[in-house]
């Protein structure tokens, strides 16, 4: 871990596609930076996919899902999401927070799934950034992962995108 004075301000990432891994058979949400020179692979869940789906999709549902209740409760508060974060990768799991602020400046910060946060994020179009300590862990995960992502990324096409435009 470096020195907290020498820490790197996070990368602002976007979410480039979401797609099923070949091996796992399970959603795989592909962040991308600015550049296209960074991405970062999540794994997540099957109803968390579609969550995120729904959104890059632009499909209307006849009532509000959990996210955008969530959404929904957060503007009854006065409070909107600033941003999300993905802070940490513990154990092959990724830690993930929402940060919240109001009118008056005063903010929060709440845990969360990356998933959770994802979903929240497209829905109130708020930034995603990623510490790049988690991107330098990820970048260093075993090789078939690796491998399951290079042939992900490069078996993806304009299609497999939805409607969603980077």
């Amino acid at each position: 871990m470096s020195n907290p004075a020498e820490r790197r301000p996070p990368v602002k990432m976007t979410v480039r596609a979401l797609v099923m891994d070949p091996v796992s058979n399970m959603p795989v949400v592909i962040l991308q930076n600015a550049d296209e020179s960074q991405f970062l692979p999540i794994w997540i869940g099957v109803c968390e996919a579609n969550a995120i789906s729904l959104v890059l999709e632009g499909v209307p549902t006849p009532r509000p899902m959990t996210h955008d209740l969530i959404r929904d409760l957060l503007g009854a508060t006065g409070f909107a999401v600033d941003h999300v974060f993905i802070h940490s990768l513990a154990d092959s799991v990724f830690l993930a927070s929402i940060h919240l602020v109001n009118a008056a400046g005063d903010s929060r910060e709440v845990d969360s799934r990356p998933s959770d946060a994802l979903a929240l994020a497209l829905r109130t179009r708020s930034d995603v950034v990623v510490d790049p300590e988690v991107l330098i862990q990820a970048a260093g995960a075993e090789q078939s992962q690796d491998e399951a992502i290079r042939s992900i990324l490069e078996r993806l096409r304009p299609e497999d995108l939805g409607e969603y435009e980077m």
